[in-house]
């Protein structure tokens, strides 16, 4: 979601560094305008504020403007520390003393989209039409999924499932739906996720007919994991952050959303379909407490996900891979693309 603000950035001449916590590095390493990402050696949660001070010690001096994205307090502390003059973010956890240029945060429902929210930080006016793009090149392509070789099919190709969401179960399509799923299409689904998702993935496995899918959770690293969607016949996902990534490769997907909104985190991509009963005037009764952006159904029923069929999705799936066949175009591996918002 950041991608494009820091490609806004870079063409009017910034040279960028990206500093980012080692799970989340290697994304922006896969962005060709940033020059250099530095791996945070910080943990999650707490203040660290003594690993914050010794990085600041080490970087200080290099660098003319910091650009603070997320809202926390501690995240505003080492450009402080760093003695970096300009700072920009969102006026966020108290940080009137922290930065010298604060955007004030918009009421909880009147947020933008996450590319635009970003994006405003750059003082540009105009970035509706902005969409993250990453790229891989095909020798990196090659070499990531060299690690990852003796577990891929032996041909024919594969697709790739992102079941798990960290933020919770109200955003993740039931595990049997992903199972039915697999049974039904030509080439093994490739489950991918971190090892908190190995169960879950595991379950998919389980129910799925043997040889339709091949738990890859907590096996890859982040770099081969990106390598094998950009890779991918077609991703099916929720709405989590594989997500994001498929978009940016521009690979055919299918998203289903549940308690969370397209209107918020959309795949923007020109290859995406997304799945969200809330905009199906079919569905009844009406999904009126959607979104409710909780991590656990508050009503118990969760039918936002339950009740999307796996025929649905494999038919948006179809619809979206003819689509490929009939222009073309087949994804970029190098994602030079320009995707545009998807179909509701």
């Amino acid at each position: 979601m950041t991608e494009p603000l820091l490609r806004r950035l870079h063409a009017r001449g910034e040279a960028l560094t990206v500093g980012a916590l080692p799970w989340v590095a290697p994304v922006y390493r896969a962005m060709p305008q940033v020059a250099e990402v530095i791996d945070f050696p910080f943990a999650h949660g707490g203040l660290q504020f003594r690993e914050r001070r010794a990085l600041a010690k080490r970087i200080e001096g290099r660098f003319d403007v910091a650009y603070v994205l997320p809202n926390s307090l501690k995240s505003a502390l080492l450009p402080v520390l760093a003695g970096i003059p300009r700072r920009i973010g969102y006026l966020g956890e108290v940080r009137l003393g922290f930065l010298t240029h604060r955007l004030k945060n918009p009421p909880k429902g009147q947020r933008p989209p996450m590319v635009a929210f970003y994006s405003a930080l750059s003082g540009d006016a105009d970035f509706a039409s902005d969409q993250p793009r990453l790229q891989i090149g095909p020798d990196q392509l090659q070499a990531a999924l060299a690690g990852v070789a003796h577990l891929l099919p032996a041909a024919g190709g594969f697709y790739v499932f992102a079941p798990g969401a960290e933020f919770g179960p109200a955003k993740r399509w039931p595990a049997a739906h992903f199972a039915r799923l697999a049974d039904q299409l030509d080439a093994p689904a490739l489950l991918l996720g971190s090892g908190k998702e190995a169960a879950l993935c595991d379950e998919i496995t389980a129910a799925a007919r043997p040889g339709h899918c091949i738990n890859l959770a907590g096996k890859t690293s982040l770099p081969e994991a990106l390598a094998l969607i950009a890779g991918a016949r077609a991703v099916v996902s929720n709405d989590s952050g594989l997500m994001h990534v498929a978009a940016a490769f521009g690979v055919p997907q299918v998203a289903v959303f549940g308690s969370s909104s397209p209107s918020h985190t959309p795949p923007l991509n020109a290859r995406a379909r997304v799945v969200w009963l809330k905009n199906d005037p079919g569905y009844q009764p009406p999904l009126d407490c959607a979104p409710c952006f909780e991590r656990e159904c508050p009503l118990g029923h969760t039918r936002c996900l339950n009740d999307v069929t796996p025929a649905r999705v494999l038919a948006q799936l179809q619809g979206v891979l003819q689509a490929v066949l009939h222009t073309g175009v087949q994804p970029a591996i190098q994602a030079s693309q320009q995707p545009t918002q998807p179909e509701p």
